[in-house]
């Protein structure tokens, strides 16, 4: 949840696991080819219940950035509180409060996958409606389950969609690696501004083979990211990841013009999650 081109002092939103990296094989280029995928999901969220988010798909990162994440955003994440997250009508909401909370001024929720629906490869689709107004930062991304080569961002990052509230309707795709990552200014990003991404739903969507990620919106390509064969600093993508899905407030980058303590509550909507498998030539 770090995508942005000109500005490398982000720090990652998520927990920075600090596992000891396992030794990786040499790579080669991956043989340059198109990839197709299955037309029928082989996993989803339709969101077509009542009330909590579904436990046998989500679970709740909970806490702060007292736990590691390091934004200085000023939300606390809860756990299973229809006040930060509910489905109903179809629609999975991620509703972010101004309220006092834990220490914190703000509430809000983040669902993860992790150990539910982990995948290697695949088509990831989401469509969803990001919030406006300034000082929010709504992201679906995704993150390595095992940590396989150590902690971010070595073992990588996929960021499907991210939006801050203060560059209305401007949407972001990107890839954090070691070799390429925000802090050192050399970060991989899609940016693309388009019409009412806050008032409508668009579909967002990331392609991930063993050769290359591709990053869509509207089916519209934004962004591509090629596996260079260089080992796993440029490409960690050769492991399990699973689903993020939340609303921050302020942080390092979404509360880069500050935070309009009018906009809250804020809330981001999500029609559907769906993954297609890749099909292997």
């Amino acid at each position: 949840m770090t995508s942005f081109l000109l500005i490398p002092l982000l720090l990652v939103a998520c927990g920075k696991e600090s596992r000891k990296p396992n030794i990786p094989e040499p790579q080669r280029p991956p043989q340059q080819k198109e990839y197709t995928f299955a037309t029928t999901p082989s996993w989803a969220d339709e969101f077509e219940y009542e009330g909590l988010p579904d436990e046998d798909k989500w679970s709740y990162d909970v806490g702060s950035q007292n736990n590691g994440w390091g934004n200085n955003e000023l939300q606390f994440y809860t756990e299973k509180r229809s006040e930060n997250a509910y489905v109903a009508n179809g629609i999975l909401t991620i509703n972010a409060i101004k309220e006092e909370h834990e220490g914190l001024a703000y509430t809000s929720a983040r669902l993860v996958s992790r150990g539910k629906a982990d995948f290697l490869y695949g088509r990831f689709e989401v469509r969803a409606k990001v919030p406006q107004g300034v000082g929010t930062w709504p992201a679906v991304w995704m993150l390595p389950t095992d940590w396989k080569y150590g902690g971010w961002p070595a073992s990588g990052e996929i960021d499907i969609l991210e939006h801050v509230g203060y560059d209305q309707d401007v949407v972001h795709i990107s890839v954090h690696t070691e070799a390429y990552n925000h802090s050192i200014g050399t970060q991989k990003t899609g940016t693309k501004k388009i019409q009412n991404a806050t008032t409508d739903f668009h579909r967002y969507r990331v392609d991930w083979t063993p050769a290359y990620i591709r990053g869509y919106v509207d089916d519209v390509q934004i962004f591509s990211f090629q596996n260079e064969g260089k080992g796993y600093k440029v490409w960690p993508f050769d492991q399990q990841f699973h689903w993020l899905i939340n609303l921050a407030v302020g942080g390092n980058w979404g509360g880069q013009q500050g935070v309009d303590e009018a906009a809250f509550p804020a809330r981001m909507e999500v029609d559907y999650v769906r993954v297609y498998a890749l099909i292997e030539n």
